[in-house]
């Protein structure tokens, strides 16, 4: 089993004398005022929460965007703070973006093109050429900052997800020979059919080749990649080996399933402040021992399925009268990409759906649906998964989701039960949670029946299973992998022979 110390005796010794650089968009800690007082906080992000224990375990560099009002005050003249503030382990090196760049590169082409196109959730993708010339300029601007922190020293560059889908070819024809470049895509990877849509395909293909190491989630989005290269550019994509060689470069295509630091968030789990926000929550909704509760906790966006959600709690009371009175489902809503007419259109129909449920079934003193939209911190999170009897999971489509592990994580009692979407990637590990199809309104009407009922015994079996799965497939299982393929690569060689360079100099 991949512990801390292990990923940390890799780098150790497999990236000897090698900076390590990750990038990503979202930073894992912000600046920001509380009234006159400039707070450091992390942000709501499971790309951030997953690599921080990671950067914590390595140290190293983390470039991404400075999005906190107060971040600029917080950063040297290279634009560096050391983080986290209480006790620090790297760096976080701040890009600053234009409010233009903002718009049309992160809301334009990265979430109102790319997401929708990759998520088969029917949104239909905007393309605005604008947006893609201002992704081109940021994924440049995010180059120029990698090549400065590099140095020209020997660097494992770990880039973060489809904001950057160009950056590993800008590096690669930097010039810079001792700098080699994985990449891990967050969200799904469509099929042929439907990547042929976005117009820019074969640049952003050649950018994403640019890489050494390319990871997806499952091997089916690895599979899509392929084909998707085998139409879309001149190259020899190897389905059985998963490689894919252009211009004489090989770019390694994996699936790698990404998790959580699965030790840590149980340890916290059971610490008492978990306990003590439980019983805020008890006092805070009116929750006692009589009340069944189930909790969905998201961000707001189309795929997570949060209105079938609604229309199965509303479903489900219709059928089972015995439950009037007695089913509390609180669902956290982190709100999300607010500017963007899609998700403001889903924040007024989660409204709408959640009221008409109320409205229908609620008495003086009961309601069905508890909707919250707030950023909950960890603790309050982790007591919401301790009183729950189900957690719902009903993405449409999810590369893997981090919500359905934390909840399992944080369930070291070993019971309650996880419902689970076949669309998210999780279902490929968590076998043992009731798989459905959250487009089946009878199908999540009945596996919301199956776990208010399940026996106690059958519950603590499954979550037993599903908390070894996890344990196993932690968050250092999922680095290692990446770092661990990387170097079976010529990369050490590389390195050596720099070092050798180096000592006859």
């Amino acid at each position: 089993m991949w512990t801390k110390q292990n990923l940390h005796d890799l780098i150790s010794s497999g990236l000897r004398d090698v900076q390590f650089i990750v990038v990503s968009n979202r930073e894992p800690y912000l600046h920001s005022y509380t009234g006159r007082e400039i707070v450091c906080i992390q942000p709501a992000s499971g790309l951030a929460a997953a690599l921080d224990p990671i950067m914590r375990a390595t140290g190293g560099t983390w470039i991404a965007h400075g999005a906190g009002s107060a971040d600029r005050l917080a950063v040297d003249a290279k634009n560096h703070v050391a983080v986290p503030p209480e006790s620090p382990k790297y760096t976080l090196r701040r890009v600053w973006l234009t409010k233009e760049q903002e718009n049309r590169y992160y809301y334009g082409l990265a979430n109102e093109a790319l997401w929708p196109l990759c998520h088969t959730a029917f949104t239909r993708p905007v393309f605005r050429p604008e947006d893609w010339q201002c992704y081109r300029e940021v994924n440049e601007l995010f180059a120029k900052a990698v090549i400065e922190e590099a140095g020209g020293q020997p660097t494992f560059v770990f880039i973060q997800d489809y904001h950057f889908g160009l950056l590993p070819r800008i590096l690669k024809d930097s010039g810079l020979p001792n700098m080699y470049v994985a990449q891990f895509w967050h969200i799904p990877w469509p099929n042929q059919e439907a990547f042929r849509a976005f117009p820019w395909g074969e640049e952003l293909l050649d950018g994403l080749l640019g890489n050494d190491v390319l990871g997806f989630h499952i091997g089916y989005h690895c599979r899509n990649f392929l084909s998707a290269v085998d139409r879309g550019v001149e190259a020899r994509a190897d389905m059985e080996r998963f490689e894919v060689t252009r211009g004489g470069h090989v770019t390694a295509v994996r699936p790698f399933p990404i998790s959580i630091d699965f030790e840590s968030h149980s340890q916290a789990a059971a610490e008492p402040r978990v306990e003590a926000e439980m019983e805020r929550w008890r006092h805070e909704l009116g929750l006692n021992d009589e009340l069944i509760v189930g909790i969905g906790l998201d961000r707001i966006d189309y795929t997570k399925g949060i209105p079938e959600r609604f229309r199965a709690v509303d479903r489900l009371l219709e059928e089972h009268p015995e439950y009037r009175g007695r089913l509390v489902f609180v669902q956290i809503g982190v709100p999300s990409r607010v500017h963007i007419t899609r998700y403001k259109e889903l924040n007024d129909e989660i409204d709408s759906l959640a009221e008409a449920v109320n409205w229908k079934w609620s008495t003086d003193s009961w309601k069905p649906v508890i909707l919250l939209r707030e950023h909950a911190g960890p603790a309050r999170m982790m007591a919401l998964h301790r009183l729950a009897r189900f957690c719902l999971v009903s993405a449409l489509h999810d590369g893997m989701n981090m919500v359905a592990k934390e909840f399992v994580a944080s369930r070291f009692d070993e019971d309650g039960v996880l419902i689970l979407s076949y669309f998210a990637g999780a279902a490929h590990e968590l076998t043992d949670a009731l798989l459905i199809n959250p487009f089946s309104l009878e199908a999540m009407t009945e596996a919301i029946h199956l776990a208010i009922e399940m026996p106690e015994a059958e519950r603590q079996h499954r979550m037993h299973r599903m908390r070894a799965v996890v344990a196993e497939r932690n968050i250092y299982n999922w680095a290692g992998e990446v770092i661990s393929t990387l170097l079976r690569f010529d990369f050490t060689n590389h390195v050596d022979a720099k070092r050798c360079e180096a000592t006859a100099d």
